[in-house]
C-alpha cells in the first residue's frame, strides 16, 4: 500500500491516431514493457475516446486502435502481466467523466494549453468533447485509483489537473476516496526528436517520411532513413557538452543511447570522435537489430485481427472488475441511489 492507504497501481494511455513512429517507441512503448516486471499492477489504454474528440474516419480508428495494440505488444507488453484494452469498451470511463465535468471549474478548462493549440484562433467551432478532454483523462486514471501515470512533458497541465479534480472531489464529499496521483517524468533520452530537423519533435504528422521511423518499417527502410538524417560536417565531440549547439548530432546520440540502454556518456565514450560516416552505420545495426522484430511482430498480429479484439476484451474485462465498484463507490459517496456491491 502506499503512505495514503492506496494500492500501488499505474495507468497511461496513448490515442490510436495511426503511424506509430520511434518517438512512441522510445517515449512509451519500451519503458511499459520495461516496467511490467516491476510487481506494480499496470494498466494501459488506447483512448480512442479521446481520439473521437476531432472527426475519425471510422475503418481508420478501428485499424488504428488494433495496430496500436498490436505495437503494445510486439514492444514486449504481456496481455496476462499487464491489462490492455481500449477505453471505450469499459463505460466507467465516460460515467466517472460526467462526474468529473461537474468537479471541474469551466476556469480550470480554460487555462488548459492544449486545448488552446489544438482548437486554434476558432475555438467556438471546436467540439465540446476536446474542451472537455482532461475531465475524461482524470476519469481514465481516478477510475482505477492509480497512484502513478507517466505523462511527457505535454501532459503535465492535465495531470495537475486530475490532481485539482481529486482533491476537490475528496474535499466537497469529506472523504480520502481518490488519489493525489503522482506524474512520472519522461527522460529527456526517450524525447526523440526528428531526423530532418533535431529541434523538432519526431511526429507522424510530418509531411516527410524520412523524418521519422515508423514501427511498420522493414529492416531495408529503417537503415536508409538513419543514413540520410541531417548531420553537421563535424564529427562527434569526444564529451557531452560538446552537443550543446548540436541537436542533430545529439539526437541521433540519443537514439543511440535509449536502444542500447546506455547512458549518453557511456556512447560517447565508445563513439565520442567517430565522423558520422563511422556512427550512423553503427546507430542503423542498432536500430534494425532493436526495430525490426517489432516490425515483424506487428505485422504478424496485423494478419490475424480476431486475436487482438480477444485480448482487448480480455483486457476490458479485467479492467471493468476494477473500475466498476470505484464508480459505485463514487456515487454512493454523492447520494446516488443504486444496488450495491454485495
Amino acid at each position: 500500500m502506499t503512505e495514503a492507504g492506496f494500492t500501488p497501481r499505474v495507468f497511461s494511455g496513448i490515442q490510436p491516431s495511426g503511424n506509430l513512429h520511434l518517438g512512441n517507441y522510445l517515449g512509451a512503448l519500451k519503458r511499459f514493457a520495461d516496467a511490467q516486471n516491476q510487481g506494480i499492477q499496470s494498466i494501459y489504454c488506447m483512448v480512442d475516446l479521446h481520439a473521437v474528440t476531432v472527426w475519425q474516419d471510422p475503418a481508420e480508428l478501428r485499424h488504428s486502435t488494433r495496430e496500436l495494440a498490436a505495437g503494445f505488444i510486439a514492444s514486449g507488453l504481456d496481455p496476462a502481466k499487464s491489462i490492455l484494452f481500449n477505453q471505450s469498451q469499459v463505460a466507467e470511463h465516460s460515467q466517472l467523466a460526467w462526474v468529473f465535468n461537474c468537479v471541474a471549474r469551466m476556469g480550470w478548462m480554460q487555462r488548459m494549453t492544449q486545448f488552446k493549440d489544438k482548437a486554434g484562433k476558432n475555438a467556438q467551432n471546436a467540439s465540446l468533447g476536446l474542451f472537455a478532454y482532461p475531465a475524461l483523462m482524470a476519469a481514465d486514471i481516478l477510475a482505477y485509483h492509480a497512484t502513478h501515470v507517466p505523462v511527457g512533458e505535454d501532459q503535465k497541465q492535465h495531470l495537475e489537473l486530475t490532481r485539482d479534480i481529486a482533491a476537490k472531489f475528496n474535499n466537497d464529499f469529506g472523504v480520502d476516496f481518490f488519489p493525489i496521483t503522482e506524474p512520472v517524468i519522461e527522460g529527456t533520452g526517450t524525447r526523440v526528436m526528428s531526423l530532418r530537423d533535431g529541434s523538432k519533435k519526431m511526429s507522424k504528422s510530418d509531411p516527410s517520411d524520412m523524418s521519422r521511423i515508423n514501427l511498420t518499417d522493414d529492416a531495408d527502410t529503417i537503415a536508409r532513413k538513419i543514413r540520410k538524417a541531417k548531420t553537421d560536417p563535424e564529427p562527434l565531440p569526444s564529451e557531452v557538452k560538446g552537443l550543446e549547439e548540436r541537436p542533430e548530432a545529439r539526437n541521433l546520440v540519443n537514439i543511440y543511447a535509449a536502444l542500447a540502454d546506455m547512458s549518453v556518456d557511456q556512447v560517447m565514450a565508445e563513439a565520442g570522435g567517430k565522423a558520422f560516416s563511422e556512427f550512423k552505420p553503427m546507430l542503423a545495426d542498432l536500430a534494425v537489430e532493436k526495430l525490426a522484430p517489432i516490425s515483424g511482430e506487428m505485422s504478424r498480429l496485423m494478419q490475424d485481427v480476431s486475436e487482438i479484439d480477444r485480448i482487448l476484451g480480455n483486457g476490458a474485462d479485467r479492467a471493468r472488475a476494477i473500475a466498476a465498484p470505484i464508480l459505485r463507490q463514487t456515487y454512493e459517496i454523492m447520494g446516488m441511489v443504486g444496488p450495491r456491491e454485495v
